[in-house]
């Protein structure tokens, strides 16, 4: 399906609001998102019939054309195929007009999603880690959500209520006047709204098409290089030689007391037991109750700081350097793991990338996993062959600089500036004197398993066939499917 592109001079943006429903309209929104769940799942299960019916057909020495047909996937075969089955299939037929037509919606748009990532990434078209099979959501570890594309869609001139579609009118529990006014002023157009539980709460995401002017940064020609890190969050050292360190809230470890006994608590009451379906306990539900919002209030927290340090990062220059850290292998180090994940690496590039390139229409660069920034004298640029952890301090042997670990890695990630490649965003290696290098200095502590390579062999069990994708039709499948 093609893209939704915004106009010149807009951007597309998400206002986020959290909800204060009553018990009616909570148990509506548990309904809806249900039904999308439930149409999902059918979605799945429907297509994946006709590849479990070829493999049986296939053993009694079918001919390949007399073989059942395969059954496509795009979002207009499979709304077109369940509006046929919902009528007489005994899981939807006594209840599915109870939720709106976006509810079902939503889950086979999800379907068709997955089953077209899954063939990219079977077919090598696909960046990241390969993709499967997609598998039915069970009930109890799916993510409440649903989203609705049309109807009644709208945030209420008193900026305290949305309406949605079949849910009607709810109260909202902060006001709404950023994207009201936008509205009422033509300088924003809802597009879509997304209903999620999350962290506790409800919350309506409206998808809007903005308008958004580009702001100057403060030192447009300043450029900064970012380390982060555990025991300070993050070391920013720009080009003109000024170094600022900003602090480890570590939100996790001052509420690891208050978790520890909220978890002995709910630990010493009656759980749910899968095994013997053993239901929790009222003293249970509200003991969990309470861990989670202990849970709940850190992930708020680290939420807001790392958009604080982030915004300001990218309104104060024009350039921003960071690292490409492998966080999903450093997670894998259990001794640093908590604190790692407690700081976000991932989430601070991620924000840095979009609020330099959307708001302020400046650059962020990556510098390459590879580039020893510890091990590099920000001085003379000789390179040190090891350099562990717990050496804090920076001492070269070629000019004799002694300086904070954290402190050169920042100079020097703010020197690839200079030579970064504009376009790809990919720093290079930075232009030093010609020093020696010895022995190991442009590997890292540890080797990673190379990428495997995508192939035609098997991936979860099925080789898909090439796709021809149109939008106004159904895809064709032209060549046979492989089961296992």
């Amino acid at each position: 399906m093609k893209k939704f592109q915004p106009q010149p001079g807009f951007v597309v943006q998400a206002y986020r609001f959290a909800l204060d429903p009553n018990a009616t309209q909570e148990h509506a929104l548990r309904s809806h998102c249900g039904a999308a769940r439930a149409a999902y799942n059918w979605a799945v299960g429907w297509v994946t019939a006709s590849w479990w019916q070829r493999r049986a057909e296939e053993t009694y020495k079918i001919p390949e054309e007399s073989l059942t047909e395969w059954r496509p996937w795009s979002l207009p075969a499979l709304r077109k195929a369940f509006n046929e089955a919902k009528h007489t299939d005994p899981r939807f037929s006594a209840w599915w007009e109870e939720n709106s037509k976006e509810a079902y919606s939503t889950g086979l748009a999800n379907a068709s999603a997955a089953f077209d990532n899954y063939a990219k990434s079977k077919n090598g078209k696909r960046k990241g880690a390969r993709m499967g099979v997609p598998r039915f959501k069970p009930k109890r570890k799916a993510r409440l959500a649903c989203r609705f594309t049309t109807g009644v869609i709208r945030v209420d001139a008193d900026g305290r209520h949305v309406t949605l579609p079949r849910l009607g009118t709810i109260r909202t529990h902060e006001p709404t006047v950023k994207l009201l006014a936008r509205v009422q002023a033509g300088t924003a157009r809802i597009l879509s709204a997304t209903v999620r539980h999350e962290r506790g709460r409800w919350f309506a995401s409206f998808q809007t098409e903005a308008k958004r002017d580009l702001v100057r940064v403060a030192r447009p020609d300043v450029a900064v290089g970012i380390d982060l890190g555990v025991k300070t969050l993050a070391v920013m050292a720009d080009s003109t030689g000024e170094i600022r360190t900003i602090a480890n809230p570590g939100h996790y470890d001052a509420a690891r007391a208050q978790l520890r006994r909220a978890s002995r608590t709910v630990s010493r009451r009656q759980g749910p037991d899968r095994r013997t379906g053993q239901k929790p306990s009222r003293r249970w539900e509200k003991a969990n109750a309470v861990r989670n919002r202990v849970h709940h209030r850190v992930a708020n927290l680290r939420a807001d700081a790392l958009h604080k340090l982030t915004t300001a990062v990218a309104a104060e220059y024009g350039t921003v350097v960071v690292e490409d850290l492998n966080v999903a292998g450093m997670l894998r180090n259990r001794r640093l793991a908590r604190r790692i994940a407690d700081a976000g690496f991932g989430e601070i590039r991620r924000q840095l990338t979009y609020k330099t390139r959307q708001r302020h229409a400046t650059r962020t660069i990556a510098a390459d996993r590879w580039y020893p920034s510890s091990k590099t004298c920000s001085g003379c640029g000789a390179v040190k062959a090891k350099l562990p952890l717990h050496v804090r301090t920076y001492q070269c042997d070629a000019c004799h600089l002694v300086i904070d670990r954290d402190d050169n890695a920042a100079l020097n990630l703010a020197a690839l500036a200079a030579a970064a490649t504009t376009g790809t965003g990919v720093a290079g290696d930075q232009d030093t004197q010609s020093v020696s290098k010895p022995r190991g200095a442009d590997q890292k502590t540890r080797v990673t398993r190379p990428r495997r390579k995508a192939e035609t062999g098997r991936a979860g069990g099925v080789t898909l066939p090439h796709q021809r994708q149109t939008e106004a039709r159904d895809r064709t499948q032209a060549e046979a499917l492989t089961l296992w």
